[in-house]
């Protein structure tokens, strides 16, 4: 099969003699009050009965009743008769859940480093994934390779029907377009969307992963215990949240009363602001944010001082064997893991004294590659704080924000509006 070549229209691929139209369609980071999707939302934690669903909703139990007989039509729930409580009659008593065996969603989450490939069940759980080397010979080439890789891993999952697929990814993105520009990769209106699409063979959405991420603390239950006020699952998502984020890139992303804020030009960036440090920037500057804290400054630091080798085995050296030094007893790993968290606490300290949000979550290996760093991360930020203290935490979702931040993507839209995803669906299919 020829390789596609890409039209200048963003969700137009042209294919030998055929032009195809796959639809990229801009995710929904945000809880809606799509009647049906309060329903399906309300069985993303289990079974549930028509008069809990009605309480958890606060649809009235005839609207409930409605939407559950669409979605069971729809395919997207099922009923569970083994659970009804003994002496009930009649179907509304038949307790619901959504149908987690019979389909899929496909996440990638394209990093600077590792692109992650991952499929998740309707309830956003990860069924299986892989990981890749993003590749670095080109944009077109990169795509391309990440399409094909994606392909046939979606291929294991034969007795699973794809929905839908969600890309999360760094840089500038337009989400209605899919096109990407993405600095650290050297990518410039790159049709991320339209390629996957056209290769994939289903309707695709694609995110900035940072504000994916903090879309998967609405949308999606954590690993914690599903606790309504913390998580946002189930809830309106009132209020207002900080995501601050930090692995190879640095990013935040604001969450008020149940939506993603979504600039009109994309993200901002906090990839330059001020910590201190003494450590250059590409950008001429010294003691930016990203170049400071990031996990291949740090682990080329670490060379540097001679605190892990350069070179060990056939691919050298990780930020996981600074961390393996510093658990084993490395003095010197140890205060520069607790230097980067310092820097880290300060910074989010002033970056949430600006915007005062509710509730701030930090997610990134940077803040969970080495969990004796959180305490530094604590303290550094209460002590930098005027304001008096917050509901601040580390994401449930740990080592694995990036695929959920796929995830949440690939999903986004069946949240949002389930019946209607699902006509889109089957009309790519015809």
């Amino acid at each position: 099969m020829s390789l596609p070549t890409l039209d200048r229209s963003a969700s137009r691929v042209v294919t030998g003699r055929v032009r195809v139209q796959r639809p990229v369609i801009a995710p929904e980071l945000r809880i809606t009050d799509n009647p049906a999707a309060a329903v399906l939302r309300a069985a993303t934690g289990g079974p549930v009965s028509r008069d809990n669903a009605a309480r958890t909703t606060g649809l009235s139990i005839a609207t409930v009743n409605r939407q559950v007989s669409a979605l069971l039509a729809a395919g997207l729930l099922r009923e569970r008769p083994d659970l009804t409580a003994s002496g009930a009659v009649g179907r509304p008593r038949v307790p619901f859940e959504i149908d987690h065996d019979s389909y899929l969603t496909l996440g990638i989450h394209i990093g600077a480093a590792v692109t992650k490939i991952v499929a998740a069940d309707l309830r956003g759980r990860i069924l299986g994934g892989l990981a890749i080397a993003t590749p670095q010979t080109g944009q077109d080439f990169a795509i391309t390779t990440v399409a094909r890789s994606a392909k046939a891993f979606l291929q294991r999952w034969h007795r699973r029907r794809p929905l839908w697929a969600g890309v999360a990814i760094g840089g500038r993105v337009d989400p209605a377009t899919g096109i990407v520009d993405h600095p650290k990769l050297a990518w410039q209106g790159a049709q991320v969307g339209s390629v996957l699409g056209e290769v994939l063979e289903l309707p695709i959405s694609v995110a900035p992963h940072v504000e994916a991420m903090a879309a998967s603390e609405l949308l999606l239950p954590t690993g914690e215990p599903r606790d309504a006020e913390r998580n946002g699952v189930g809830t309106s998502g009132a209020g207002s949240s900080l995501y601050f984020y930090v692995r190879e890139t640095a990013g935040i992303a604001v969450t008020l009363d149940g939506r993603v804020h979504t600039g009109s030009s994309g993200p901002g960036s906090i990839a330059h602001f001020p910590t201190g440090s003494d450590v250059e920037c590409a950008c001429g500057r010294r003691g930016c944010l990203e170049v400071t804290v990031s996990d291949r400054s740090l682990h080329a630091r670490a060379v540097g001082r001679g605190i892990i080798p350069a070179h060990k085995g056939t691919g050298g050296t990780t930020i996981a064997d600074l961390y393996r030094a510093a658990d084993a007893g490395a003095a010197d790993a140890k205060e520069l893991l607790a230097e980067r968290a310092t820097i880290l606490g300060h910074t989010v300290a002033m970056v949430r004294d600006m915007l005062n949000p509710d509730r701030v979550i930090l997610g990134g290996q940077a803040f969970t590659g080495y969990r004796p760093a959180v305490a530094h991360v604590a303290r550094a930020f209460t002590q930098s704080s005027q304001l008096p203290p917050t509901d601040i935490r580390i994401s449930g979702f740990g080592g694995k924000v990036q695929e959920f931040a796929a995830v949440v993507t690939s999903l986004s839209i069946i949240y949002a509006d389930p019946l209607s995803a699902i006509r889109r669906r089957t009309a790519l299919s015809d």
